[in-house]
């Protein structure tokens, strides 16, 4: 039986020690289906999105699914005026990863990270595992003792 394929994000992930667990599914079509497939609550499945705050400075924003991206509080946070996102190109060329599959774990560069204090109080959080169906489940602490992970109010509810 043939190993299943890694990722920079598994790799980074071990040679780190950070505990945590692989958990493969099909391609989900939503956030909900991913959820689903992986057996976690919605709110447990973490969004990785890169934003950026200058010319070749960016950072990772981890935000719960279900949940709102909150741009003003982000600016607040980070005492900036402007904050964009980069198109795919820009996101891959910086991260090592393609859209959808993006996350802080085996980045090509290791970008400051902001965890969404919403994430805070799930059991385990599931983030990419920087490739399609490819997913991490990990406690929060773990994940922001991993990262070095800021942890900020950035979202609020959808609806």
């Amino acid at each position: 039986m043939a190993a299943e394929p890694s990722t920079p994000a598994l790799d980074a992930l071990a040679a780190a020690g950070t505990p945590h667990r692989v958990v493969r599914t099909p391609r989900a079509g939503s956030a909900q289906e991913s959820a689903e497939l992986q057996g976690i609550p919605l709110g447990a499945l973490l969004r990785t999105i890169v934003v950026r705050r200058g010319d070749d400075d960016y950072l990772f924003v981890l935000v719960p699914a279900g949940r709102r991206f909150d741009w003003p509080r982000l600016r607040a946070h980070l005492g900036v005026r402007r904050l964009t996102l980069p198109d795919a190109d820009e996101a891959r060329d910086v991260t090592g990863y393609e859209r959808y599959t993006i996350t802080p774990f085996g980045s090509t560069r290791q970008w400051p990270v902001i965890l969404d204090a919403a994430a805070i109080d799930q059991p385990v959080v599931a983030i990419g595992g920087g490739g399609f169906g490819i997913n991490v489940h990990l406690t929060p602490a773990d994940l922001v003792a991993a990262l070095e992970a800021e942890i900020v109010d950035v979202s609020e509810a959808d609806g």
